[in-house]
């Protein structure tokens, strides 16, 4: 192992961790949802401006804010996808949420199909099979439990998420702060909601932490780690956050899952970790990966469109 990869996989689970505590943050505000969304998000948006702004005034690096069609085709996915997940923890349980939002690498594959022309391999439709079994047990769960629309939500919010990572397929150039930027979408939402019903936020100190600090670095390090990393690596290491945040939660809040969310998730990320274990016969570095099912990075950053082979 050398010391790119060691360095590679320290920064990526630093960002999955640091990702695993968005939730827990979100719900330690107190906050009205348009509230919650708007502060944040501004907070998020502002971070990547002061960035832009330090790179060009200081150094020779001249990122672009969107760089490209692609790029701002991306960002409103994005910012769709965070706008349906953070309204998913208000409507259903925070873990319902995170483990349904893990769902997403299955819409990535089936969208590299649609766009790419990439014939999934045969472990991916396994794996894919097993994951919307345990999509269906979490959401059947909902149907007694009163929060189906909070697992729908959460549902869309994956979906977003999947347009907005084959959307950075299609892109020609890095996409650098676009993750960051795209913030500034369900910021717009959110304050046009504010100025009609009123800004609520009993502790805005864990918003803006959250939008500040955690989740710019969290997208940093899930950017940059990737690049010394394979496919199957990175998939291990998004898990963190699916099984972090629930813990989280749970210690915090007491907020333990139902049942059908336990095993549900379990059949999720079981599928997830099986297949990246799977993948790792390979050594292709994730952002070189044909393979759909594996977690893109966070830029979503431009992968060889060729097919994915069956598996023998």
């Amino acid at each position: 192992m050398n010391k790119e990869q060691v360095n590679g996989r320290l920064i990526v689970a630093f960002g999955a961790l640091a990702l695993s505590f968005d939730v827990p943050l979100v719900k330690l505000g107190q906050a009205e949802f348009w509230s919650m969304i708007a502060l944040r998000s501004f907070a998020t948006f502002a971070v990547a401006i002061v960035v832009w702004g330090i790179a060009r005034l200081f150094t020779s690096y001249r990122p672009a804010l969107m760089p490209g069609r692609a790029a701002v085709l991306y960002g409103f996915f994005f910012g769709l996808a965070m706008l349906g997940f953070l309204a998913a923890i208000y409507h259903t349980s925070a873990a319902n949420a995170v483990f349904i939002i893990a769902f997403n690498p299955t819409f990535c594959a089936l969208l590299a199909w649609i766009v790419f022309k990439e014939r999934p391999s045969v472990s991916t439709v396994i794996a894919m099979a097993i994951m919307v079994f345990g999509v269906l047990l979490i959401v059947g769960g909902g149907l007694t439990g009163g929060h189906l629309f909070g697992d729908l939500l959460a549902a869309a919010a994956a979906l977003a998420l999947a347009c907005a990572i084959t959307a950075g397929r299609m892109a020609t150039k890095p996409l650098g702060l676009a993750p960051l930027i795209a913030a500034i979408f369900p910021g717009v939402v959110g304050l046009f909601f504010v100025t009609q019903g009123g800004y609520a936020v009993s502790s805005p100190e864990w918003i803006l932490l959250d939008g500040l600090i955690v989740m710019p670095i969290a997208y940093w390090c899930l950017a940059v780690g990737p690049r010394y990393l394979s496919g199957a690596e990175v998939g291990m290491f998004y898990l963190l956050e699916t099984v972090l945040a629930p813990v989280w939660l749970w210690l915090i809040f007491n907020d333990a899952p139902s049942t059908m969310t336990l095993v549900g998730g379990a059949l999720i990320i079981a599928a997830l970790a099986g297949h990246s274990l799977w993948q790792g016969r390979g050594t292709k570095p994730a952002l070189l990966s044909d393979d759909p099912l594996q977690p893109a990075p966070a830029t979503g950053s431009s992968h060889d469109s060729g097919d994915v082979k069956a598996d023998s």
